[in-house]
């Protein structure tokens, strides 16, 4: 066992932990969050994505001793009770079916849009194409991140800071 801080969403964490355990069994187990989910263990389906570094990463496969920088997690996306516009988006374009998916789905857009806030379609089916929706609900997946776009570019200097940040 190791004594391991994780940021996490701005907070700070320290947890008595193998070094090799996946950063997914951290996040829900000991910080109580709901978002990641376990999909298939394996990296592959998307449940499980945290943002680490710009990056959407697969906690299931990522050693908790190997991060280094914060993490946001689906929970740390709302700012000051409001929630990030691809949330809202989400609810806007009723995106959910089962639900399981979503934590992946949104994080993975919102590293997306960080970089390319003007995605095209065919660059949104790029990008989410590894996040699997065992629901099939990809058209409202594009059209809701489509919409977050807009939202995001029609929104003051100052919003669009804390938006992205």
């Amino acid at each position: 066992m190791s004594k391991i801080t994780l940021k996490v969403n701005g907070g700070s964490h320290t947890v008595d932990v193998e070094p090799a355990t996946p950063l997914l069994y951290v996040l829900r187990n000991d910080l109580g969050m709901q978002g990641p989910k376990f999909g298939c263990g394996l990296g592959q389906c998307g449940a499980c994505t945290v943002i680490i570094n710009g990056a959407a990463v697969r906690s299931c496969v990522m050693p908790t001793s190997s991060v280094k920088s914060e993490i946001t997690t689906l929970e740390g996306l709302a700012s000051n009770g409001k929630l990030h516009p691809l949330q809202q988006a989400w609810i806007d374009e009723q995106v959910p079916q089962c639900g399981f998916c979503q934590n992946g789905q949104i994080l993975t857009a919102k590293v997306m849009l960080d970089k390319n806030p003007h995605p095209t379609d065919a660059q949104i089916r790029e990008t989410m194409n590894g996040t699997l929706c065992r629901c099939m609900s990809y058209y409202r997946v594009q059209t809701a991140i489509k919409r977050a776009a807009k939202t995001l570019a029609d929104a003051p200097s100052a919003s669009k800071k804390e938006a992205v940040a």
